[in-house]
């Protein structure tokens, strides 16, 4: 087994806050010195039926502790995930029935093993203990907590002083998140920053129950695609991991450079030094920053759909994106043809690839159309009734089928 220093090493990579650092350290040591592993815990909501690459930050950081030899612990809040986590909200969230956290909780268990070892992850359901819990218990664990310390909390404080209402019921959930880590017995809490208040719930509710409070590492929250907003399905700006090769290649192709950096660190499995000589010859010209980016998305699509999906995926993506060939799964949009001849707007309209004439006009003058691979500049252009592969900017395709 690897240091206790040595571990901590591994662990503080890409880490934004160790709690206790000092604290994880001893545990550490005397988990070498003793041959017994950490307990390791992080928890999620089967709030949406995917894992995506956001949730992989976290994932990655259980790997690690696996790898050194720790029992990792994915706790799928199945009771928590009816609650709705109220954090980084301004509105009640809306509650989700046993039967859709149940069934986004299956696709959980089906997709984890993309990065987590099976036979070293150790699945719970919250509602294992909490189900158990009777009304009485329920009361004691809420006397261990204060309103006063809730409204601490920003979220909470935020729509306190505008007067928006916040559920009762809202408060169980960083209780119950934090009787998670008793019921576990967890030694280290894995998270995301916006998950701190609830984490150190956890710490003061292991106290309150006799326990050794956890070790707490807090991880960034991962920028979606658009390099903005956190990755999160709802905002589309997410690249799953269930995703086909060519999806989650094209996505990491058309993140910023700077971002890149960003994934490379925290979902990429290169290491420091490694990452540092990519940064050094990109500054120096060496190294151009696509082909940087073609690295990392090549690494993503083999880790997520099989070694050898990564060389297809920029195959194809360099074919396309050159003009030498056309994808392989073009989708089809069935035209029903009303005269002899149709214009290009309106067929572009009709096949859904824009929302209106006006858009198709627009991207036409901007010379982002192909008509069978042959650039398209005329607004006015008619096409005869046959079928046709219509082409916007590099990567929007759409196969036209004329019925009468």
């Amino acid at each position: 087994m690897l240091s206790a220093k040595g571990q901590l090493d591994i662990i503080k990579r890409g880490a934004v806050e160790i709690i206790v650092e000092d604290d994880l350290l001893k545990k550490l040591e005397k988990s070498v010195a003793n041959a017994q592993p950490l307990r390791v815990k992080a928890g999620f909501d089967p709030t949406a039926p995917d894992i995506h690459l956001g949730h992989t930050v976290l994932l990655n950081k259980m790997r690690q502790f696996q790898e050194l030899g720790h029992e990792v612990i994915f706790l799928i809040g199945d009771f928590t995930g009816m609650i709705g986590d109220p954090t980084g909200k301004s509105e009640t969230r809306k509650h989700l029935t046993r039967g859709e956290v149940l069934q986004n909780a299956t696709t959980y268990q089906q997709q984890i093993y993309k990065i987590l070892s099976p036979g070293k992850t150790r699945i719970a359901f919250n509602s294992e203990w909490m189900t158990k819990m009777s009304s009485t218990d329920m009361i004691q664990l809420a006397a261990k907590h204060t309103v006063a310390r809730m409204l601490e909390r920003e979220d909470f404080k935020k729509r306190y002083e505008s007067r928006l209402p916040i559920s009762i019921h809202e408060f169980l959930y960083p209780l119950i998140q934090g009787y998670d880590s008793v019921a576990l017995h967890a030694d280290v809490e894995l998270g995301g920053t916006d998950q701190k208040f609830n984490l150190l719930v956890g710490r003061e509710l292991q106290k309150e129950y006799g326990q050794e409070p956890q070790s707490i590492v807090t991880m960034p929250l991962l920028e979606g695609i658009d390099g903005v907003n956190k990755m999160s399905k709802s905002l589309g700006n997410y690249i799953g991991i269930n995703e086909p090769a060519k999806e989650i290649f094209g996505k990491v192709m058309s993140i910023s450079d700077g971002l890149m950096y960003r994934y490379y660190e925290l979902v990429s499995s290169v290491s420091l030094d490694e990452l540092a000589k990519i940064r050094s010859e990109i500054k120096s010209g060496m190294l151009h920053p696509m082909e940087a980016k073609k690295r990392l998305a090549m690494e993503l699509a083999d880790r997520f759909c099989g070694i050898g999906e990564g060389k297809k995926s920029r195959e194809e993506f360099e074919n396309v994106f050159s003009g030498h060939r056309l994808p392989d799964d073009i989708p089809l949009a069935e035209i029903v043809w009303e005269e002899k001849k149709m214009k290009l707007v309106k067929i572009m309209a009709l096949s859904g690839m824009v929302k209106s004439n006006s858009e198709a006009r627009r991207l036409i003058q901007q010379g982002a159309v192909e008509v069978d691979q042959q650039p398209e500049k005329d607004v006015d252009r008619e096409l005869e009734q046959k079928d046709y592969i219509i082409r916007i900017g590099k990567k929007r395709f759409v196969r036209i089928s004329a019925k009468k």
